[in-house]
This record gives structure tokens, C-alpha cells and sequence, in this order.
């Protein structure tokens, strides 16, 4: 006999009917979150999925459209739905919206080298834990890098970012262990980490330079500098980055896409 579909998800406190097509991606995104196929590997087919959760090919679809539309899923004409990784190049830099002005006219991300000045491990301060959903007491990583932009070899600091990840998620990170990876961050915490990065809520405001931020940044104090805060989600809505840039924007800008 073949196996029994899995029951359909229910939130307490949550109306009895949500559409069938919403409880299948419910269920496919607790596989992803429970590392059934990880970024990179190709999920069953449609009719697959529909004869293990018991529903019509339509409903699957409909579902994993959605969940392509959010960047969760990747179709491949020909190939099948892929899990979505920050290894693709359409996909590593799609949370940077940081632009030169003079960028190229096909939209390409920008050319910015990573310097990692600090990685250390302590205890979560209040402002953090909360964001990140940690528990009073418990551990975090912060890691402090700039990115550069430059030609001709002479590099200038753009953004100065401070990223706070949550200790139990990222034992093992290192300064060393960040230095020897060539690709993006994002991959790495994906790759070795098992921590996957699906949307981000941001927070825009215009600030004025202090005297850390000048250093670094190599500005005088007092510069204006946008600051935008980040806060990453995996699958099942959890909070696993909080990144707080310092953008100068003398020869770059934020470029963002409505619809």
C-alpha cells in the first residue's frame, strides 16, 4: 500500500481552511527546513509530490510557483525544480542593492571586494537577541568586514558592515575560516553551515558619520552615510542574520525594484 500523506499542517489559533495549494507549501517548506533536499538538489517531480501528499499535479504547481516567485525554488526548463542556493549568479548578490553610478547598463552586481577585519563569539546583547529571537544569555557571532570598490587598483571603502549570527547556528565560524572562502558569505553559511538565507526585511535611514565609522570608512566625521539595517530569514520565518551596514554613497546608490 503506498505511504500515507503527511497531515496537513494547522497553526493554533489560525482559521480551519487555508487554500490546499498554501497547506502543500507548507508541508514542502517544513521538508527544506528539516534538510529533506538541500540548496542546490532537485525536488521530486509534480506528479511525485502529488501522489505523496495526495492532491492533484495543479495544486503542486501552484504551490512551487509560489515558492519560485519567492526565490525559495528555481525551475530549469528540461531539468526539474531545484532548491535555490547563493551559489547561482543570479542569486549571490540578490540582497545587495548597493550600485555604482556609473554601473553597467545590464544591471550586473557590482565589483566589491570583502575585507573581514573581526570575528568573535559572545554573549548576545539585548537589541540582538531580540531581533535574532534568542533566548536571554545565549551566544552570538559578530563579524565586522568592508566591501571596496575601486579601479586601477585603487580601492575605497564603501560599506562598513557589522553582521551578528546566532552562536548555536555557527559554531565553528572563524576569521581564518572566513578568509580562506572565495565565494559570497551567504554560501559559505549555506554550504557549511547548513543555513540558508530565503528573504530579508531592511530598514533605511540617513546617518552622519561618528568617529569609529570615519576611520574605517576613511570619511570625515560627520560624512552622510545611509544605514541600513537587514534582518535575514530562513525557512519556517526564522530570524538567522542581523546586518547593520554604513553605506557611502559619494559614488554609489541604492537601487531597489518595485512592482
Amino acid at each position: 500500500m503506498p505511504a500515507a500523506a503527511e497531515p496537513f499542517p494547522s497553526a493554533p489559533g489560525a482559521p480551519a481552511f487555508s487554500p490546499l495549494y498554501q497547506q502543500i507549501k507548507a508541508l514542502l517548506l517544513k521538508s527544506l527546513s528539516a534538510g529533506e533536499w538541500l540548496p542546490g538538489q532537485v525536488i521530486p517531480s509534480e506528479i511525485e509530490l502529488a501522489a505523496r501528499f495526495g492532491v492533484s499535479q495543479g495544486t503542486v504547481r501552484k504551490a512551487i510557483d509560489e515558492m519560485a516567485t519567492e526565490n525559495v525554488l528555481v525551475r530549469r526548463q528540461g531539468k526539474g525544480t531545484f532548491v535555490a542556493t547563493h551559489a547561482e549568479q543570479e542569486t549571490q548578490y540578490r540582497f545587495l542593492r548597493l550600485m555604482p553610478d556609473d554601473a553597467n547598463p545590464d544591471g550586473s552586481p557590482p565589483a566589491l571586494q570583502r575585507r573581514l577585519l573581526d570575528c568573535r563569539r559572545m554573549r548576545a546583547p539585548l537589541e540582538v537577541a531580540r531581533l535574532l529571537a534568542l533566548k536571554s544569555g545565549e551566544s552570538a557571532v559578530q563579524v565586522r568586514r568592508l566591501l571596496l570598490a575601486g579601479r586601477d587598483g585603487e580601492l575605497r571603502p564603501v560599506v562598513l558592515d557589522d553582521l551578528w549570527l546566532p552562536g548555536s547556528l555557527f559554531k565553528g565560524l572563524t576569521l581564518e575560516r572566513m578568509m580562506a572562502w572565495r565565494g559570497p558569505l551567504y554560501r559559505l553559511f549555506e554550504a557549511e553551515f547548513a543555513v540558508h538565507m530565503i528573504r530579508a526585511e531592511e530598514k533605511l535611514r540617513a546617518v552622519a558619520a561618528d568617529a569609529d565609522a570615519a576611520t574605517v570608512l576613511d570619511v570625515p566625521v560627520g560624512t552622510p552615510l545611509l544605514s541600513v539595517e537587514r534582518l535575514s530569514f530562513t525557512y519556517g520565518n526564522r530570524p538567522v542574520e542581523l546586518r547593520r551596514g554604513l553605506y557611502h554613497t559619494a559614488n554609489h546608490h541604492y537601487r531597489n525594484e518595485l512592482s
